[in-house]
């Protein structure tokens, strides 16, 4: 309370430049949740080019801020400008961004900064309310400040940056609302990092180019994400992608991080937005993280002014490239057979006895650091395609799959009468069950289907959801089974996992025998199957493929109720 006083009778003096708690603190402090909001509304109320507002709301039952720096002071999405769109806190015990963003707004406002002409800065302020009220100073035990911070878990104790398809919490609800608002070319998501020691200070995520895919992926690769990287060194920072390596030094090498659409970039990217992840270094004091994510979003801004029209058209140019017909990737693998010789600079790691426990441990040693050129793959293949359908039919019942999919700004109609479609129908051939709890779900992997063509009937105001439209991509990510992060991995569709009707075994082994005699090629293919040595041993499982083979066997049973048509 007595630093957010000292905030206030600050701004009361109506001095140019506002100063944030961090930097009227000893260099290790950074603000909590409310001294955050009060300096980004004396910001709103002293200069007309922010603008602070309100939408969405966290788990808490706070709602979400975003703060808004336009030039013009028009606040008009969607025209002629960029927009980079900054989210920080999403945990908050990785706070760098909270207090680099505060600042860098302050910096635009004032004049400090020349102001860019043709793009727009959006910002939430802080995205895990319930976790920025959690403050202690023992939650990331590994990091070098600052004194007090929040805590990873949102209010409900979900890893917010796990929930963007998913959007269990009503922190990822908000934040669609916000993405759906902003429509952003860039967007920045600030962390702090775990792993491995080495030499930066900051590293970084790059939406995957990949995967990205089209023009604003080879943009991205080839000539943004470069061009950012020698900015920074211009500012002496030296940067690197993430370092994505677990289970053994940095030194042999890593690969860039591929993130699906249930992280924050990810999920952006179904959107043809560029995205990047700041993951500053967690042993780094503090000033030197809140320093470096400042001059990459920084950095970012100004190259996204400069450059506004050609991501504009890029970005338009991908929306277009996902088209009916057409095979898209659901499933990706690295590409080994193209390895880059990347400059690395890190610390010996080393291995001595523990202290603590009977085996050994590993040790950097600072004394040590090396510049080494080490292996680097960043270069993804699909490991599984899927044919884009012309669209996706919804049964009505539903519809908390069709909620989220209109939350998402996906465009559809409804059956206006009882109608029969051809199309294509999955059944869900086999999976891998979770067996440990995960962000609130046991997940599906390893999904397969088999596919079918039919004949079937829909009701009056049963859903079609066309892909073509911008959110083709996030149709095809949660609607196609086999896709990492679809809502059948998600546990939305389990109730086809379970039969809901079952025989007595006595009373269906001479309902069997006369199948099996009114079926001569259900017959012959039991009889293949009996030279199957694991089969032929279980009575049981021999019934149960019968019963599959009957009209009393129910056909919801592993039937995906999400239907394509092709």
């Amino acid at each position: 309370m007595k630093r957010l006083l000292l905030l206030l009778t600050f701004a009361a003096s109506a001095q140019p430049n506002l100063k944030t708690v961090y930097e009227l603190g000893n260099g290790n402090q950074g603000a909590t949740y409310e001294e955050c909001l009060a300096f980004y509304q004396l910001l709103d109320n002293q200069f007309t080019t922010i603008s602070l507002r309100t939408l969405g709301f966290d788990d808490t039952g706070i709602p979400l801020h975003l703060a808004v720096y336009d030039p013009s002071s028009t606040f008009e999405f969607n025209g002629n400008k960029a927009v980079v769109l900054i989210n920080n806190g999403i945990h908050p015990g990785e706070p760098d961004g909270i207090d680099a963003t505060m600042m860098l707004f302050r910096d635009l406002a004032n004049g400090k900064i020349k102001p860019p002409q043709n793009t727009l800065i959006a910002a939430i302020p802080v995205y895990n309310i319930g976790g920025a009220l959690n403050r202690n100073s023992t939650s990331r035990v590994n990091q070098n400040g600052p004194e007090r911070y929040g805590f990873r878990g949102n209010a409900r104790n979900y890893d917010l940056n796990r929930d963007f398809i998913k959007q269990d919490t009503k922190n990822t609800m908000g934040f669609a609302e916000i993405f759906r608002l902003t429509n952003p070319e860039v967007f920045i998501d600030n962390h702090v990092s775990n792993g491995a020691d080495y030499q930066y200070t900051l590293t970084y995520i790059m939406t995957q180019h990949n995967k990205l895919g089209g023009p604003l992926g080879d943009f991205l690769k080839h000539k943004m994400m470069p061009a950012l990287v020698t900015d920074l060194q211009k500012k002496k920072i030296e940067s690197t992608p993430y370092v994505n390596a677990w289970g053994h030094t940095p030194d042999k090498g890593f690969a860039q991080f591929y993130e699906t659409p249930r992280y924050a970039t990810g999920y952006t990217s179904l959107f043809n937005t560029i995205g990047f992840v700041v993951e500053t270094h967690m042993l780094k004091p503090y000033p030197d993280r809140v320093k470096a994510t400042y001059e990459f979003m920084l950095s970012t801004v100004r190259f996204t002014d400069l450059n506004f029209k050609e991501i504009k058209l890029r970005r338009e140019q991908n929306n277009q490239l996902v088209k009916a017909g057409d095979n898209y990737a659901v499933r990706w693998t690295i590409d080994s057979s193209k390895v880059e010789q990347m400059t690395f600079l890190g610390y010996e790691g080393l291995r001595k006895k523990s202290d603590v426990t009977s085996g050994d441990r590993l040790f950097y040693d600072r004394k040590k650091p090396f510049s080494k050129l080490i292996p680097f793959y960043s270069e993804y293949k699909p490991a599984a395609q899927v044919a884009v359908p012309k669209a996706y039919v919804i049964p009505q019942e539903f519809w908390d799959v069709i909620a989220l999919l209109k939350h998402n700004g996906m465009a559809y109609r409804q059956l206006e009468r009882d109608t029969t479609l051809l199309v294509e129908q999955y059944r869900i051939a086999d999976y891998t069950k979770s067996t440990t709890a995960y962000e609130g779900h046991y997940p599906h992997k390893n999904t397969q289907v088999s596919r079918s063509v039919q004949t079937i009937g829909f009701k009056k105001g049963d859903y079609l959801f066309a892909t073509d439209q911008p959110g083709v991509k996030y149709l095809l990510e949660t609607l196609e089974p086999e896709a990492v992060d679809s809502f059948f991995n998600w546990n939305f569709f389990d109730t086809i996992l379970q039969q809901k009707e079952w025989y007595s075994d006595y009373v269906f082994e001479d309902l069997a025998a006369d199948f099996l005699r009114n079926h001569p090629a259900v017959k012959a293919e039991f009889d293949r199957k009996m030279t199957e040595v694991e089969f032929a041993a279980n009575p049981g499982a021999q019934l149960y493929w019968i019963y599959t083979q009957t009209p009393h066997y129910e056909k919801e049973h592993l039937r995906y109720p999400v239907y394509r048509i092709p």
